[in-house]
């Protein structure tokens, strides 16, 4: 799956709809907070996959969020926790949180409250997207079919595998880095989830896919 892929799933009309019942504000609000703050968002998922002080305990979210059922993406807003949603904001954006947000809500003329509440709707749908599209393709691309070592998460435990033994693990970030194609993998000095992200994000025109998806 692509980016497009993604955003295309995330920001159908029905998920639209979904996060406005869900947040109680309109449709329109919602598609001007998401294409507001969306980008920083993603840019902090590289952020957190990049650096190697943080990867290992964001491919251990990827990996929990990985187990979500969004075979119906509606019904799985429905049922989003928004302040675990809101610590996840909290993690991508760390200290441009505030001002996001405040950008966000200024442009919607939203409150930041309500602002905050439609972040912590999207936010754990994505991580879900993410963490599926990235396990089953190490899953279907890996020769041994990668498994996970003692226990702990496929993502993790590759993680951990590759922080061990770097040497060992010179092709795990070119697997990885082909899971959403095209885009050419940014460095992250041999870390393999920083190499899958940067090759999602690296080339994308993020603003330009939002505005296409959401009609601004």
């Amino acid at each position: 799956m692509d980016l497009a892929s993604m955003m295309k799933t995330m920001l159908s009309t029905d998920s639209i709809a979904q996060m406005s019942e869900k947040t109680g504000t309109s449709p329109d609000e919602v598609k001007s907070v998401l294409l507001s703050a969306l980008p920083a968002m993603l840019n902090g998922v590289q952020g957190q996959a990049s650096n190697q002080d943080t990867v290992a305990g964001f491919a251990g979210a990827l990996d929990a969020h990985a187990l979500d059922d969004t075979s119906n993406i509606p019904e799985f807003l429905s049922h989003v926790d928004l302040s675990d949603g809101e610590k996840i904001v909290g993690h991508l954006l760390g200290g441009d949180q505030a001002a996001a947000t405040q950008a966000a809500a200024q442009k919607a003329g939203l409150s930041t409250a309500a602002t905050g509440s439609i972040l912590g709707a999207v936010a754990p749908l994505l991580m879900s997207l993410l963490g599926q599209q990235a396990t089953q393709a190490v899953q279907a691309q890996s020769p041994d079919g990668a498994q996970s070592p003692s226990g702990a998460g496929l993502l993790a435990g590759l993680i951990g595998a590759q922080q061990q033994a770097p040497a060992q693990q010179s092709g795990l970030g070119g697997l990885l880095g082909k899971l959403f194609g095209g885009g050419k993998p940014q460095s992250s000095a041999g870390n393999p989830l920083g190499s899958m992200m940067g090759s999602m994000l690296g080339d994308a025109d993020i603003s330009s896919l939002l505005s296409g998806f959401l009609g601004k």
